[in-house]
């Protein structure tokens, strides 16, 4: 009885100095460890608060991942309690963008990055945005670039250089409007001449390309002159081909453009003469 009565001291004196150390911070605990969207293994066989290095492992449910990225990861309990810090990530996957683009198409990203998004013209993302970022929840805003202007009307046309609408210009133009351009003299229309309003934006509109003006002061600088004496008109118009020869007395320089030279939006590469010397009459 002596025995048993000593042994029922001992016991009650370690539980106070067990007591006492842990009142003092001696010794760590670490409660039950909350993993949001988580799951502790082998918990059922633990009894909580634990002491301090005793570890576990978790996992996360679908769609989230821990920061380490392991189907399992080790916690242990510190001084300062679970390290590393038991979290689960929500990981968002990026599909393609519909109206739009973005470098991360196709990929996965985890809660907390954010996604650079180019919308195409006419389009934006809700509230005007361009980055989404990736949540608890999933993404921040979808990504979806919507019609930037609801009702898809169109302003006025766009002006070109060199050219004009034929028609008196509106303020606004009901979707699937159509207008038509024009150059003025000399110059060349380039791409279809009629423009369509879609989704509040207008379509591509033409270019107008500029003629070659040949003057003669250009042509005695080079000495050069038409091929064809016929030929009176002083200008050609983009795409237009023009032949020219030495004037009387002259021959090619060797390092003479071709003598037949074709106008591209304004410029042409003129050939040169060189007067003759050596008895050569071109």
């Amino acid at each position: 009885m002596q025995f048993g009565c000593c042994s029922m001291l001992l016991l009650i004196n370690v539980i106070l100095i067990l007591w006492v150390s842990i009142v003092r911070g001696q010794v760590g605990l670490c409660d039950f460890p909350k993993i949001n969207h988580g799951i502790l293994y082998d918990e059922e066989k633990a009894f909580f608060p634990i002491y301090m290095g005793k570890f576990f492992y978790y996992s996360c449910e679908y769609n989230f991942v821990s920061p380490s990225k392991s189907f399992w990861t080790r916690i242990t309990c510190t001084e300062e309690g679970w390290w590393p810090t038991p979290k689960c990530l929500r990981l968002c996957f990026f599909p393609f963008v519909e109206n739009g683009h973005s470098a991360s198409s196709g990929q996965a990203h985890m809660e907390g990055d954010t996604v650079q998004i180019v919308c195409d013209k006419g389009y934006s993302l809700q509230h005007n945005e361009s980055t989404i970022s990736c949540a608890e929840s999933g993404w921040s805003t979808p990504p979806k670039c919507r019609p930037s202007n609801p009702q898809g009307k169109c302003g006025t046309p766009p002006a070109i250089d060199n050219g004009d609408i034929t028609s008196f210009p509106l303020r606004a133009y009901a979707p699937g409007s159509t207008v038509e351009y024009q150059c003025q003299n000399l110059y060349v229309l380039q791409g279809d001449k009629r423009i369509t309003c879609r989704n509040g934006q207008w379509s591509e509109p033409p270019k107008c390309l500029e003629a070659c003006v040949i003057s003669e002061e250009i042509m005695e600088k080079y000495n050069i002159t038409f091929r064809w004496r016929e030929r009176k008109k002083l200008y050609a118009q983009t795409g237009e081909s023009v032949e020219f020869v030495c004037k009387y007395r002259y021959h090619p320089a060797p390092t003479s453009q071709p003598f037949r030279a074709t106008c591209q939006e304004g410029n042409l590469a003129y050939p040169s003469c060189e007067k003759d010397t050596g008895g050569y009459w071109g």
